[in-house]
């Protein structure tokens, strides 16, 4: 049996744990180094698209991990007077797709990825803050000597999955112009599962501002709001909802109403602003690091995919990884099957939230009729790229204890 090889992975985001999943259950010995103290699911929800789904499947992570119910009901746009402007039943998006989409907890989905590692594997509180791959070991070949706040780590691969503001890429990437404001800012809550729960996911459009509900797998309500422009951070996050969207169609007023209360207990409601990479960087690895999710494409969330991305980056990547395959080839091929994909999705999240800041009327009329006067099976046929996506074939991977 041949040495095990060691991959250290920067970050324990959702990226960062799904590829120290891969990794370890093709062979890899894996160190997660974290820099928070305890490993959270900061954000609120994640829809788990059907590529996402059928990428955890592939490393173990299937249906039964995602209990619950799936988004059963009508997915689509409205208008703020409630009109539907598109809708597609989650019947027939299974039966083009296959497993229907589920929304979870970004907590849930953290625990449960973390909890598929050996014992050990997750490192809290340390933080990487370089790499160096310029040295030879001498016994087992060229290696990256990865810098931590903790001390130096030896590995045969490292994965910067360190996030929008990662810093490896600034290390690797230095030319590169980084990140750019997107043009909106953020509100993101998780309500609890308490009083009727909305019958369906839809996302409302209005001028310049969007207001989102999806009902969680566990009973909770994720609910998301959006407005042109940067952020104010507003005194009172609640207040400021209410003025913005307190008249839109049921069950919005509602859900406001019981963001509100604090009884069962205080909802905390999360502001930011939309952050993406101003320019596609020019691939996705240097030597024998490779970068992941967002410290590879920060994209804006208006697709939905930025972590669905990250779950099919860790899974192509471990599966170049197999084998004793060469890392630089291995890691050459990964830019190759993962950089045009999501440059796509990239471009197309960002037209998606160029067309929902429209704030003229004229515009935002005109924008509303096209959108009505698309067929369903148009708008299906424009996702099968993304939602159709299939993991690489092979063997199914082994548990690493």
């Amino acid at each position: 049996m041949g040495v095990v090889r060691h991959a250290v992975v920067a970050g324990g985001g959702i990226g960062g744990l799904a590829a120290a999943v891969a990794l370890n259950r093709r062979g890899w010995r894996v160190t997660v180094c974290e820099r928070a103290p305890v490993l959270t699911g900061i954000g609120a929800g994640i829809v788990l698209a059907p590529n996402a789904l059928r990428a955890l499947d592939s490393i173990g992570l299937g249906p039964e991990v995602w209990a619950g119910d799936a988004l059963l009901g009508p997915v689509g746009l409205r208008t703020p007077d409630g009109t539907w402007l598109s809708r597609t039943g989650a019947g027939a998006t299974s039966a083009r797709y296959g497993p229907p989409a589920r929304a979870v907890h970004r907590g849930s989905l953290i625990d449960a990825l973390a909890a598929a590692l050996p014992p050990g594997v997750v490192r809290i509180g340390v933080a990487v803050t370089g790499v160096d791959d310029t040295r030879d070991t001498g016994d087992t070949g060229e290696a990256v000597v990865v810098r931590t706040s903790a001390g130096d780590l030896r590995a045969d691969f490292v994965v910067a999955a360190d996030g929008m503001r990662s810093v490896l890429r600034g290390q690797l990437f230095p030319r590169h112009p980084g990140l750019r404001h997107a043009g909106e800012a953020g509100w993101r809550a998780v309500l609890p599962g308490v009083g009727p729960p909305p019958r369906s996911a839809a996302e409302t459009w209005g001028r310049g501002e969007r207001f989102g509900i999806v009902p969680l797998v566990d009973g909770r309500i994720y609910v998301y709001a959006t407005a042109a422009g940067p952020g104010t951070k507003p005194a009172d996050h609640h207040a400021e909802l209410i003025r913005r969207f307190g008249a839109w169609h049921d069950p919005i007023p509602a859900l406001l109403e019981r963001l509100g209360r604090r009884d069962p207990g205080p909802v905390g409601v999360l502001h930011h602003d939309f952050y993406e990479l101003a320019s596609p960087l020019p691939r996705f690895h240097s030597g024998r690091v490779a970068l992941l999710g967002d410290a590879a494409h920060a994209m804006t969330p208006n697709m939905g995919q930025g972590g669905c991305q990250a779950i099919e980056d860790a899974v192509v990547v471990a599966h170049l990884l197999a084998d004793d395959a060469d890392v630089p080839a291995a890691l050459a091929a990964y830019t190759k099957a993962r950089h045009r994909r999501t440059t796509r999705i990239s471009r197309r999240s960002r037209r998606i939230g160029e067309l929902a800041r429209l704030s003229h009327p004229l515009a935002v009329s005109a924008r509303n009729l096209a959108v009505r006067a698309t067929p369903p099976a148009v708008t299906s046929r424009a996702l099968d790229t993304v939602l159709g996506w299939q993991p690489p074939p092979g063997p199914a991977p082994t548990v690493r204890a």
